[in-house]
């Protein structure tokens, strides 16, 4: 307990207060920590045997001591404070330079920015550019095969068309050997048909991609309209011949027949022509 009190002298002895434990003066030092918190300083003192007002007194005393302290030293030191800024002056000259010297740095970057966007855009317009170019070239290969394709898709259906034609107005020969040679070919012929007929179904619907891709509204597109009407009709007409020539025993040779009316988008043409087929038999 003795380093938290300390009692009176011996010339109090007599009234009766003196031997009381009083406590120690705060110490000045704990209010010198750069981590100093009011709250955690108070809570320290909770084994103080002061009361409240006793306390606030000696806080509000320690305060009024600082004050006078800082007083005292600002008036001791007024005169370097009044000697430091005279001694500054003759400095405006180095300021101005300075100020200059930032405006001048800041015209040059603005320049410098400007040029920098100015690279920027014309860098941009370019890629753009670029791009543009692309797209024009492989609209140009998609448009230069679609002609090609179609080109040759019209040449072979010209020759299929040809050849079921010839088939149909070729007389029928009752001869034996005839008839023996063509039931033996008739398989090879169909598989062949049906393989040629596949073909030019595939060949169409690659087109027809091929055109999407392009786009519908292209002049060139919507120039070959026509052509694609006119083939695909073609595709249907031979299918029909195909199907009205087929036995009717021979139903996966008719199946493979429909399922490429299927890939064409035309059931219903099928539904006619086996109709007109069972009609006509």
């Amino acid at each position: 307990m003795s380093n938290r009190f300390f009692f009176g002298g011996s010339d109090s002895e007599d009234s009766g207060e003196d031997n009381l434990p009083y406590p120690k003066p705060l110490a000045r030092s704990a209010f010198l920590t750069p981590d100093f918190d009011p709250h955690t300083y108070l809570s320290t003192l909770r084994n103080r045997h002061q009361t409240l007002e006793d306390l606030r007194a000696e806080l509000r005393s320690r305060s009024q001591e600082i004050s006078k302290e800082l007083l005292d030293l600002v008036n001791e030191n007024y005169e370097d404070f009044l000697s430091l800024g005279s001694s500054l002056r003759g400095g405006e000259e180095k300021i101005e330079e300075v100020r200059f010297g930032l405006l001048g740095f800041r015209r040059d970057v603005e320049g410098l920015k400007s040029l920098v966007d100015e690279r920027r855009q014309a860098v941009e317009a370019l890629v753009k550019r670029r791009m543009e170019i692309r797209r024009q070239m492989q609209v140009g290969r998609a448009i230069l095969d679609i002609n090609q394709r179609l080109c040759e898709l019209e040449q072979s259906l010209m020759m299929t068309s040809n050849e079921m034609h010839r088939n149909d107005s070729e007389p029928e020969i009752e001869d034996e050997t005839s008839q023996s040679d063509e039931e033996s070919d008739e398989g090879h012929e169909g598989a062949t048909l049906i393989s040629r007929l596949s073909k030019h179904a595939q060949q169409y619907l690659l087109v027809q991609r091929t055109m999407k891709r392009v786009g519908p509204d292209h002049p060139f597109v919507v120039k070959q309209e026509a052509r694609m009407i006119k083939v695909k009709n073609t595709i249907l007409l031979d299918l029909g011949n195909a199907v009205k020539q087929t036995d009717g025993q021979n139903t996966e040779y008719l199946m493979k027949l429909l399922t490429i009316y299927r890939d064409l988008g035309e059931p219903h043409e099928a539904l006619v022509i086996l109709r007109q087929r069972k009609k006509y038999s």
